[in-house]
């Protein structure tokens, strides 16, 4: 087998894995396989996907970000009291994005300007910006909207049938994709993540770079808490914990390199399916949650050791 042909091999890998736990889990549980499991399959897996798209930048660029759920959780407060106030719905959603931005910013800004690293930084915002979404929310759910329009961003469907979160999911991924591989932002992401002063001296304006990416980072998870307010027609200033994790999951089991520089798009989309697979067809299985929590880690694990092997 060539080097090209391995390397082809490697990054097919995840898509291969996930044709196999589907055809597993079929074999299985004859419910996996209907259109109605499936579509709530991927319209579960539509929020963590648009949280993971931001954060497949952040790891390409050789960083972290640990406050995407915070993030979420105050966007989502945000919007929500905007809508109460009665501010139009659409007007409500862009102004909860921008904030989700203004904190991604804000990240990028400690990380550049600041030279912090970027998981004490994004581990500070976490904490610091958990406490101003229970802070403005008195530590209570904010609901009734009654927007029907808002109620389509995360519980509508088009042409009756595809939920309208995972249209909003595969737009985005299009979106992410060509920034990636058409647009000389792409290509400077991943050389500033493949060798930093290499791309300074090369001309990249790094600390612009990461200031683009932690922003898009935050405006996605704003974006995830737009759909998941919509959706339950509730912000709650607890949603989000733990979805770092699942997202950071999903980028790693797609094959983006922890250490930056090499990755795609299209592999986070896949790891995020398999995350969303698994967990479905683990509760149909019947299989308790604190096992489901022994089994993901493990496959985390063993992503992030094919990781080293490969680089290796």
């Amino acid at each position: 087998m060539t080097p090209q042909q391995k390397a082809n091999l490697q990054r097919l890998g995840p898509f291969i894995a996930l044709v196999l736990v589907a055809v597993g889990l079929s074999v299985m549980s004859p419910d996996f396989l209907t259109v109605n499991n499936l579509l709530n399959v991927m319209r579960q897996v539509s929020i963590n996907a648009l949280i993971a798209f931001g954060m497949t930048l952040v790891i390409l660029l050789g960083g972290i970000d640990l406050s995407v759920g915070s993030i979420l959780a105050l966007s989502s407060v945000l919007t929500a009291t905007l809508l109460q106030a009665g501010v139009a719905p659409m007007l409500a959603t862009l102004l909860g994005i921008l904030a989700g931005a203004a904190m991604g910013l804000f990240n990028g800004l400690v990380i550049s300007k600041g030279k912090v690293a970027p998981f004490i930084a994004t581990l500070a915002t976490m904490t610091i910006l958990r406490g101003l979404a229970l802070v403005f929310s008195n530590g209570s759910p904010i609901t009734g909207f009654d927007s029907e329009l808002f109620s389509m961003l995360g519980g509508g469907y088009v042409a009756g049938l595809v939920p309208v979160p995972v249209v909003w999911m595969l737009i985005l991924f299009a979106g992410f994709w060509f920034l990636l591989k058409k647009t000389v932002f792409g290509r400077h992401l991943y050389a500033t993540g493949g060798n930093e002063e290499a791309a300074r001296l090369s001309g990249v304006k790094v600390d612009r770079v990461k200031l683009w990416v932690y922003t898009a980072s935050g405006a996605m998870s704003a974006m995830a808490g737009v759909v998941l307010t919509s959706r339950l027609n509730s912000a709650q200033p607890t949603a989000g914990t733990g979805y770092e994790l699942d997202a950071i999951a999903a980028v790693v089991l797609g094959g983006t390199s922890l250490s930056g520089g090499r990755g795609w798009i299209f592999g986070t989309l896949i790891g995020a399916l398999l995350i969303g697979v698994l967990n479905n067809g683990l509760n149909l299985l019947g299989v308790s949650s604190f096992y489901q929590q022994v089994i993901k880690g493990a496959v985390i694990l063993l992503a992030v050791l094919l990781d080293r092997s490969n680089k290796k």
